[in-house]
């Protein structure tokens, strides 16, 4: 990819992915498909895990990340060419999980085309129930929202 920077309307999240629309992401009505803005998100989300060392994947831990709710605003129809900006960034955090917001911005309209928020459970595979958060879990939102929760 080229270079770029994250649009002024995204400054507030500390993590924002950008990614092409696909000319296959949209549907008949000749616009992106609903579904395809809950995989932007997931794109985003999996990037802020990412920074946080939360993905599952990390050798020293049996704790990974499990989506326990979704929701999204659509505000504009995309449509491909496009670029879209997803930000992504934790909101709250609770005992065992915390919440992230996404906001998707689109080059083309040069506005925001949706806007969703999320719920992650900090979970134990091996034992399938949720965990409290770690402190240095907690720590690493911290330092990366720049603010204390």
């Amino acid at each position: 990819m080229d270079d770029w920077k994250p649009v002024a309307e995204l400054a507030d999240f500390h993590v924002v992915t950008r990614w092409p629309v696909q000319w296959g992401d949209q549907d008949p009505f000749a616009h992106v498909n609903n579904a395809i803005y809950f995989r932007w998100f997931e794109t985003a989300r999996i990037a802020y895990l990412e920074r946080i060392r939360l993905t599952g994947q990390e050798p020293e831990s049996r704790l990974g990340p499990i989506l326990a709710a979704i929701s999204c605003q659509f505000r504009r129809p995309v449509v491909y060419p496009d670029w879209v900006q997803i930000g992504s960034r934790v909101t709250r955090l609770g005992r065992s999980s915390f919440g992230m917001e996404h906001r998707l911005w689109s080059e083309r309209l040069a506005a925001v085309a949706a806007e969703g928020d999320s719920t992650i459970v900090v979970f134990d595979y091996q034992t399938q129930k949720p965990q409290p958060i770690p402190p240095e879990l907690r720590q690493k939102i911290e330092e990366l929202e720049g603010k204390p929760f």
